[in-house]
């Protein structure tokens, strides 16, 4: 053990009136000294010295000043560790604790600012143009991980006034043992520390696991379990290392875009398709929505048209508006003017393969919120108007036949 004496550092000789006070109150002004000269040097480095830096360095996220700022800590520590010996009456005991307490909070300053100059190492590098393609961030968290192990074993050894190497030498006889007993434990913890430093799940995330039956909203994050309250009001119970082993889906994003989307399809019975008559297109424009589309159109084709005819070709060659064409740029038109469907994201109205059961024309979008039963309404009034708007345009919807089919075809 470590022998700390005050007989020859003692505060009365440098205080004369010191020496008339009782020993007790001697004790309890030299603390009161030593706790103003601890708060005047720390108010000095974080408010004047760190001011005066902070001008000379670049106002951006990359700055230094972080890893400054706990570097500063260790000045008023120190401040304290050499004045504790001069405090009058203390018994070594105490003057021992105090300073190897302050021993290893000075360790984890410096293991915090390493760890912070490590993490602005991460997001410099990140500037970089190859930094996609070759991330250092599993470095980084890796070198955090030794870092922090090391601070951890000379921390103990600074609290309990002992060597290094013999707190390691004792490690090694129990790793065997700890990692058979805990490894339940250990596995949770570095899943944890993943979860968490990687921002990977919150409580109140909404995520899918189907593996293991879950799709609702975290409730409870722990050690060992995370807590998943399903949309029927279930309770399912997933390992934390499970998390990390295996996949998920978490919605978060979605929630935090604003909008949610939305990708269905509509199956038309393709043997309605077909060129719109000079009628049909009249009564087309009178739909407002379309009228912008049809004259674009009008005009383009009747170019195309005119080049063939001063060409001498056929009739057969010629271009023409196609009913289901008109209406996909309906229902685009018709989801830009809706007031519930987001216009900063993806918006479109394709055709997909066909099928036995019909042509698809799906719909993708996004609504203007997030929110289930809102967003379900509208995706409904989005349907409702597409089925009943398709006998303007010469469509109908495809489905199988029914018995109810059979019977009026065979009535008739």
């Amino acid at each position: 053990m470590r022998q700390i004496t005050t007989q020859s550092l003692d505060l009365a000789d440098a205080i004369p009136f010191l020496g008339h006070l009782p020993p007790w109150a001697e004790t309890l002004l030299g603390l009161a000294l030593l706790g103003m000269a601890s708060w005047i040097a720390n108010f000095i480095v974080k408010h004047i010295v760190l001011r005066i830096v902070t001008r000379w360095l670049p106002h951006d996220d990359l700055t230094p000043l972080p890893v400054a700022s706990r570097l500063a800590n260790i000045v008023p520590a120190l401040i304290v560790s050499s004045g504790i010996v001069l405090v009058p009456n203390l018994p070594p005991a105490v003057v021992t604790l105090v300073s190897n307490v302050v021993a290893a909070s000075i360790i984890l300053f410096v293991a915090m600012a390493i760890s912070k100059a490590l993490g602005l190492g991460n997001e410099i590098y990140e500037h970089r143009p190859d930094a996609a393609s070759r991330p250092i961030k599993g470095y980084i968290q890796l070198l955090k991980i030794v870092l922090y192990a090391g601070a951890a074993i000379l921390i103990v050894a600074a609290l309990m006034d002992q060597s290094p190497l013999l707190l390691l030498s004792g490690l090694g006889a129990m790793a065997a043992v700890l990692l058979l007993v805990f490894k339940d434990t250990i596995l949770s913890l570095v899943a944890s520390v993943q979860l968490t430093s990687n921002d990977m799940i919150r409580v109140g995330d909404w995520i899918e696991m189907p593996a293991l039956g879950a799709d609702g909203d975290v409730i409870d994050i722990a050690l060992h379990t995370i807590k998943v309250q399903n949309w029927d009001k279930t309770i399912s119970t997933i390992p934390t290392h499970r998390l990390i082993s295996e996949s998920f889906k978490n919605w978060r994003g979605m929630s935090e875009s604003g909008g949610r989307r939305i990708k269905r399809s509509l199956f038309l019975d393709q043997n309605g398709v077909r060129f719109l008559t000079a009628e049909e297109k009249r009564k087309l424009r009178r739909f407002q929505l379309l009228d912008a589309y049809l004259g674009r159109k009008q005009e383009e084709l009747g170019e195309w048209n005119a080049a063939l005819e001063k060409a001498g070709r056929d009739p057969i060659n010629e271009r023409n508006v196609t009913n289901i064409g008109t209406f996909r740029a309906y229902m685009v038109e018709y989801l830009r003017a809706h007031a519930q469907v987001a216009q900063g994201m993806t918006l479109m109205v394709r055709q997909l393969d066909p099928t036995p059961q019909g042509l698809p024309i799906e719909i993708y979008c996004f609504t203007s919120t997030t929110a289930w039963t809102a967003y379900e309404d509208i995706q409904s009034d989005l349907f409702d108007h597409m089925l009943a708007i398709l006998p303007e345009f010469g469509l109908r919807p495809f489905q199988q036949p029914s018995g109810l089919d059979l019977q009026r075809a065979f009535a008739a």
